[in-house]
């Protein structure tokens, strides 16, 4: 038996072995990732900006709100503000995702709803729909309108998701790829053409996507380096694993980058839909990073936050340099010639 297990030790038979049981697994935890992120998006808070919630009419409103959050299975997070033009800053901020804006009279007036597409597309449907029933339930029917629709080529604000998907998966397999077909770059060399990979495949999927396509109006430049940051970040980090942990690099990057970063993203279902956990994780791992700025750049210039930015450079640069660092122990290379 020893003399057998000896024999498969030194044989291919026990990586491809390995990699059949891997395969089986991820497959299934992949599957499982998305489906428990995506197949059954529940509101967990939701904030909400109040304009006019005044004593007078305190009672019928509050008893709205509570049958919205009743309906959605969550609790609305209701902040008041002062005037409309405070409350459409903070939704322009993204730190509410609807306006309500309740009359001095309710009993002649309607209020209204203002929802924000693009602050969450999943968001605002469910908004809509929530609004509309109680509207009926409670006899306080409401006008509803989306301020901040999203771009008619992306009528379901999914193209974000899916170019930073493509970033992220693209970013990665360059990584493997230089491994293979180009193992004798060294250190300096392969940062930098993972980082020409990066700039040019960040401009493609922009190109293709806005000039191409015409599904979302992209700030040129400025979406381009999000998604050349993220590839480069996503490199990188394939290219630490494999320094650190060799032939196994894949399965810590695909965990990290697909199992993880991609359904706690924010992009296909919005952060307040998703689990706790993940709506947590997900703005710290570089496919929520990159969605993130990526969302902000094209539908809410005005507003831009520096997290998602140093995010990526933070994912980036720590994984060049581990790189370096433990350069000697990367399996590419080659021997240089003295002086």
């Amino acid at each position: 038996m020893s003399r057998w297990w000896g024999r498969f030790k030194e044989s291919p038979f026990l990586p491809a072995t390995v990699l059949v049981l891997i395969i089986g697994a991820a497959a299934g935890l992949f599957a499982g990732s998305y489906t428990y992120a995506m197949a059954d998006p529940t509101p967990r808070r939701i904030p909400v900006a109040v304009v006019g919630h005044t004593a007078a009419h305190e009672e019928r409103a509050e008893v709205f709100a509570d049958a919205m959050s009743e309906d959605l299975r969550s609790s609305l997070e209701l902040h008041e503000y002062p005037t409309r033009a405070a409350a459409e800053d903070a939704l322009e901020a993204q730190k509410v995702f609807a306006v309500l804006l309740v009359p001095a009279d309710l009993d002649r007036e309607r209020p209204v709803l203002n929802v924000s597409g693009a602050s969450g597309a999943s968001v605002a449907e469910l908004l809509t729909q929530a609004a509309r029933a109680v509207g009926e339930e409670t006899g306080l029917r409401v006008t509803v309108r989306d301020v901040k629709p999203l771009d008619p080529g992306d009528p379901r604000g999914l193209a974000l998701f899916y170019v930073t998907l493509a970033a992220v998966v693209a970013g990665f397999i360059g990584a493997i790829q230089l491994s293979v077909n180009a193992k004798a770059l060294n250190p300096p060399e392969r940062i930098a053409f993972t980082a020409a990979y990066s700039l040019l495949g960040g401009f493609s999927i922009t190109a293709i996507v806005d000039w191409g396509l015409g599904a979302v109006d992209f700030p040129f430049v400025h979406s381009w380096m999000i998604l050349a940051l993220t590839m480069f970040a996503s490199g990188m980090v394939f290219t630490m694993f494999q320094t650190l942990i060799g032939r196994w690099a894949m399965l810590p990057t695909w965990g990290l980058m697909v199992l993880i970063g991609n359904p706690s993203s924010g992009g296909a279902v919005s952060w307040p839909l998703l689990p706790s956990p993940l709506g947590t994780i997900g703005r710290w791992l570089p496919p929520g990073a990159s969605v993130n700025a990526q969302h902000t750049a094209v539908y809410f210039p005005g507003h831009r936050h520096v997290q998602p930015y140093l995010v990526l450079a933070g994912w980036a640069i720590v994984s060049c340099a581990v790189f370096w660092v433990w350069r000697h122990r990367h399996p590419g290379g080659r021997e240089t010639d003295g002086p």
